[in-house]
């Protein structure tokens, strides 16, 4: 194999004209190729002349061929060196004739040179060629250049994936092609619109609010990073209360801080209608499961002491009463300011330094010993809670705020005898304040003066003191006493009268109204008395 490699074009293509003409000689056919061909041939090398040999010699000098059954591309071994004829010159190549494949033909093996340096053996004597003796060999290709040569032969060398672009770089199948064409019936793909990537991050936006928002109910309404109590607040929860109500308490108190979880926590954990009735000290900013748990528990019982303030008492008069209870605690000063109510929310003035008139007067349970702060406490949640009952509606439509209406109740505590004079005395003042006439009542005078009980004086009477309504017109400064329920609700709707005076009946106590001044002295006249009998 190796030494047909080596051999020129013009060693090959004499040897396949020898092998043509070897065949036409064997079939009886003249040589296609009678001239020898020099342009093909290499330049004669002069060897000795070979001893002549008939044609059928030749044929049978001819080594065997290989067997049908072994391949035709297979390696043979090199052959003995024996004496190689000198190759005649060639005729022309004629035109090839189209001829019938052989019934029996043998391949004729290519011719190989041997190496020059080999010394050529003797001929051996050669036979006369027997006449008309058929040679059994294999049929022969018809194309004399069925064979090819050595050096063209391929070797499978594995397998190998060639992508097309491959192939049309390297000049292989496809190479010097036009690209595709789309078919006229398919349309070209489209790009993937911007809107649907914008829709994909809308979507996983939304997911991701969602999920934090559920984050954020968890995480409030179980509280797993616990809270921060502190203070304590003295909550009382009256008989067969809402849990509703309960929550708003507690959470007006700071206890919890919102009243939706709060609700929700006792919702899921059951609880809703197993709180109780009872006084609880509880703290500040407590988690709702601690809370939940104090109030479902059953209450140890406190010893607790009621308390009673009355209506129309200022905060002068209550500290006294206190001190002389031996309440620990100043009265004057813890109702100065407080977190659990600013005044300026219900439309008080800045200047406005004390919490007089939000001091609800009503009675109290508080467990021992009594503190003026747990006081002070509860009457301020006391007001809030029953002011929110009053109806404001007939005052905003005089101008009036809740501070306005707040202080005339106090002027009515002051002022009315009975409860059932309360509505009559407030239009009395609606209607001075609609004629732009000073108040002048004795109520404001004496608080302006501190003189509570006893008769008022003509320097009292001349006071200079904001207060004082006898001087200055309009309402006060504020509210001069802790008015009650029955007092807020008729300064916020007084009755439908034209009285502008009034006066209270030394011995019954029965007030009586006038609507102008003369019927007023009238009726101070006749009412007038030095004593009052028995």
């Amino acid at each position: 194999m190796g030494e047909g490699r080596g051999r020129t074009s013009a060693d090959r293509e004499a040897a396949r004209r020898e092998r043509a003409n070897r065949r036409a000689r064997r079939e009886g056919r003249p040589e296609p190729y009678t001239e020898p061909s020099h342009a093909a041939d290499p330049a004669p090398v002069p060897v000795d002349p070979p001893p002549q040999s008939s044609p059928a010699l030749a044929a049978d000098e001819r080594p065997p061929g290989p067997s049908p059954s072994e391949p035709l591309i297979a390696r043979r071994d090199p052959p003995a060196a024996q004496p190689q004829p000198q190759r005649q010159p060639e005729p022309e190549p004629e035109p090839p004739v189209p001829e019938p494949p052989p019934a029996a033909a043998e391949p004729e093996p290519e011719l190989q040179q041997p190496p020059a340096a080999e010394p050529q053996p003797e001929p051996e004597p050669q036979q006369p060629p027997a006449a008309e003796r058929p040679i059994k060999s294999f049929p022969s290709p018809p194309d004399p250049e069925f064979y090819a040569p050595d050096d063209e032969l391929e070797m499978p060398s594995g397998t190998r994936r060639v992508s097309r672009g491959s192939r049309l770089a390297s000049g292989g199948r496809g190479a010097g092609r036009p690209p595709r064409r789309p078919r006229a019936g398919r349309r070209p793909r489209r790009a993937p619109r911007p809107v649907r990537r914008w829709v994909g991050r809308v979507v996983a936006l939304i997911l991701l609010l969602v999920a934090a928002a559920v984050v954020w109910f968890a995480v409030e309404l179980f509280q797993p990073f616990g809270v921060s109590p502190h203070g304590h607040v003295t909550v009382r929860i009256p008989e067969q209360t809402s849990s509703s109500t309960v929550a708003r308490e507690l959470a007006a108190d700071g206890v919890v801080s919102s009243r939706f979880f709060f609700e929700v926590r006792a919702t899921l954990d059951g609880d809703r209608g197993d709180i109780r009735a009872g006084t609880y000290r509880l703290q500040r900013g407590m988690s709702y499961e601690s809370v939940l748990a104090k109030l479902t528990a059953v209450p140890r019982k406190a010893r607790t002491s009621a308390l009673t303030i009355a209506e129309g008492h200022t905060r002068q008069y209550v500290a006294k009463l206190l001190r002389r209870q031996h309440i620990a605690g100043n009265y004057l000063t813890a109702t100065r300011h407080s977190a659990l109510l600013d005044p300026r929310h219900y439309g008080a003035p800045k200047s406005t330094d004390t919490l007089e008139g939000f001091l609800f007067p009503d009675t109290f349970q508080l467990r021992d010993p009594i503190k003026v702060s747990a006081l002070v406490a509860d009457q301020l949640k006391d007001f809030k809670r029953r002011f929110k009952t009053i109806n404001l509606a007939v005052a905003r439509r005089h101008h009036l705020s809740a501070f306005d209406v707040v202080t005339i109740a106090s002027l009515i505590e002051g002022e009315s005898a009975t409860a059932k004079d309360d509505r009559l005395v407030s239009s009395v003042i609606y209607n001075r304040l609609r004629d732009h006439m000073m108040l002048q009542l004795d109520s404001t005078t004496r608080y302006a003066t501190g003189n509570a009980t006893a008769p008022l004086t003509r320097a009292q009477l001349a006071s200079k003191s904001p207060y004082n309504t006898r001087n200055h017109y309009g309402l006060p400064p504020g509210p001069i006493n802790s008015p009650g329920l029955t007092a807020l609700r008729a300064a916020a709707d007084p009755a439908h009268t034209n009285d502008l005076y009034f006066f209270t009946k030394p011995c019954s106590h029965q007030a009586v109204f006038a609507s102008s001044y003369s019927q007023f002295q009238l009726l101070l006249i006749r009412d007038r008395r030095t004593h009052c009998s028995k």
